[in-house]
């Protein structure tokens, strides 16, 4: 049974930073694309960044240059490095899989076949 368990959220102060983390098992997730996502109140689940099975990152436009997506196939961990982080950027992030070879990692919820349950990220201003 695949699973995704997110972890490293928190309360952070206005240009502080925080790294997620997300562990993937039941599978080999070498040929996955994997997503962050975030959803804050009253809003709709937007994609945040992805990676693909070669490495190969994208990003929403408001986080290019604050955050930066890895992946460790030995451990079968996605990594979400937060810097800079704003007020807006408070929310549930999301850890998602999907089996692709894309050349992209997707920015719809809908190519996703796994999903974390969230952790929640507060940054204070």
């Amino acid at each position: 049974q695949v699973q995704l368990v997110e972890s490293g959220g928190g309360l952070v102060q206005a240009g502080g930073s925080l790294r997620l983390s997300c562990a993937a098992s039941g599978t080999s997730f070498t040929n996955y694309a994997m997503g962050w996502f975030r959803q804050a109140p009253g809003e709709e689940r937007e994609f945040v960044g992805g990676i693909t099975w070669s490495g190969r990152t994208n990003y929403k436009d408001s986080v290019k240059g604050r955050f930066t997506i890895s992946r460790d196939y030995a451990k079968n961990t996605v990594t979400l490095m937060m810097n800079s982080l704003k007020p807006e950027d408070t929310a549930v992030y999301y850890c998602a899989a999907t089996r692709t070879t894309a050349f992209y990692a997707s920015r719809e919820r809908s190519a996703y076949d796994y999903w974390g349950q969230g952790t929640q990220v507060t940054v204070s201003s």
